[in-house]
C-alpha cells in the first residue's frame, strides 16, 4: 500500500483528520520565515494532545521539516516533540544527516527545466546515496528561493523511472483531483501532500479525507490488476 504523508499540520483537529483517514506520516514545518512554520511549543501541545486521543486511530508517524538549520537546534527539536523523522530539505551534508538523531526523509529537489535524460543519473546518484545511510529518498520540483510545498508538479515519468528500482516518495503539486494519476505514472513507495489538501492557505478536513481515499482506493485498482 502506498504511504501516505501530510505536511504543514497547524493544529489537532487536522492532525486527528489525518489518522482517522488512515495516512501514515504527519509533517509539521520547523523552518523559521515559511508559510506553514510552527513553533516547537504548539507542535508539541498538538503531538501530545493526538498521543491522547489516538486510542483505535491508525498509527502515524511523525515528522518534523527543516532545513539549513543546526545540528543542535534540529535535535534539540527531535527530543522536545518526541518525532520519528526529521525531513530535511536544504543543503545539508550526508555527514549532517547521519548525525540527526532520528530517522531521516531526506528531499531531492528535481529541475523541471533539464530533460529526463539528462536529469536521471543525477537523480540516481543521489537516491541511492540517500538509502546508503538507511533514509528515505523524498523527490519535489526546484523552484528558486523556496524549499517545497510550492504545489507544483515535475514530470512524473522521472519518478516513475526511478521507482522501477528505488522506494521514494513523491511530492510537489498532488491533490485529490491528480493523485491518481500520479501513482499510475510514478508508482511510488510514499506520497506528500500539503497545499494540494488546503483551501486558501489553511489545511481542509474534506480534502485531507478525499485525498487519502483516493490514495486507498487507486491502491485497490491497481492491486487487481495485477
Amino acid at each position: 500500500m502506498t504511504k501516505i504523508k501530510i505536511c504543514g499540520l497547524q493544529s489537532i483537529e487536522h492532525v486527528l483528520t489525518a489518522a482517522d483517514a488512515g495516512v501514515d506520516f504527519i509533517g509539521f514545518v520547523f523552518v523559521p520565515g515559511v508559510r506553514r512554520h510552527i513553533t516547537k511549543e504548539r507542535a508539541r501541545d498538538i503531538i501530545e494532545a493526538y498521543k491522547r486521543n489516538k486510542t483505535g486511530l491508525h498509527h502515524v508517524a511523525i515528522v518534523g521539516l527543516f532545513a539549513n538549520q543546526s545540528l543542535d537546534e534540529v535535535n534539540r527539536i527531535i527530543k522536545t516533540c518526541d518525532l520519528d523523522f526529521a525531513q530535511l530539505c536544504g543543503n545539508e551534508s550526508t555527514s549532517y544527516c547521519t548525525k540527526v538523531e532520528s530517522k531521516v526523509i531526506r528531499q531531492i529537489k528535481v529541475d523541471n527545466r533539464n530533460s529526463k535524460e539528462d536529469i536521471l543519473p543525477v537523480l540516481v546518484k543521489h537516491v541511492e546515496e540517500i538509502l546508503s545511510f538507511s533514509s528515505i529518498p523524498l523527490l519535489d520540483r526546484l523552484e528558486d528561493g523556496h524549499l517545497g510545498g510550492t504545489g507544483k508538479a515535475f514530470d512524473w515519468s522521472i519518478a516513475g523511472e526511478i521507482s522501477k528500482s528505488f522506494d521514494i516518495v513523491l511530492a510537489g503539486g498532488l491533490s485529490p483531483e491528480n493523485v491518481d494519476r500520479a501513482l499510475n505514472e510514478a508508482n511510488p513507495w510514499g506520497v506528500d501532500v500539503s497545499s494540494g489538501v488546503e483551501t486558501e492557505g489553511d489545511k481542509d478536513t474534506e480534502k485531507i479525507l478525499d485525498f487519502a481515499k483516493v490514495v486507498q482506493q487507486s491502491d485497490q485498482s491497481r492491486s487487481k490488476l495485477k
